[in-house]
């Protein structure tokens, strides 16, 4: 499982002109599913997300996670995020697994979230053709991967 979080001021995405999930202050989650993921995927992955410490404390240090800073989450399913771009220049996503695989993950991991937050995620519609809107605040971009946690 791979996930790119940016730090935000403001994120929403629209499918077919509906927003389908807004947050102001928090982080954008865009995750890509493969084959290989479990259970113990999400879970540790959640755990990194919802801890991280990437919010300005009083005295302006990156010291407070999400969940410390009362910040939301928005979650995003990306398979793009598996593109192998080894050869040629068309990228292939072999790896990204396909949808009656992942979205049972993509659930569970927003149910994990919740559980890890205490509140409700917003979520895009996986599959969908999404509009994604950010201000990215800081900037501050992370990527994660579950089979290289470094």
């Amino acid at each position: 499982m791979r996930a790119v979080i940016q730090r935000v001021s403001e994120a929403s995405v629209t499918v077919h002109g509906h927003i389908t999930g807004i947050i102001a202050n928090g982080l954008l989650v865009f995750i890509g599913i493969e084959d290989a993921d479990t259970d113990a995927d999400i879970e540790w992955l959640s755990g990194k997300i919802v801890n991280l410490r990437i919010f300005n404390d009083s005295e302006g240090v990156m010291n407070l996670s999400v969940k410390d800073a009362g910040g939301g989450i928005l979650l995003v399913s990306q398979f793009t995020l598996h593109a192998m771009t080894r050869k040629g220049n068309r990228p292939s996503y072999i790896r990204a697994s396909k949808p009656e695989t992942a979205i049972p993950l993509y659930e569970k991991m927003i149910t994990q979230l919740e559980k890890d937050m205490g509140k409700k995620v917003q979520a895009g519609i996986f599959g969908a053709d999404m509009k994604v809107k950010l201000l990215n605040d800081g900037p501050v971009t992370i990527w994660f991967d579950t089979k290289q946690k470094e």
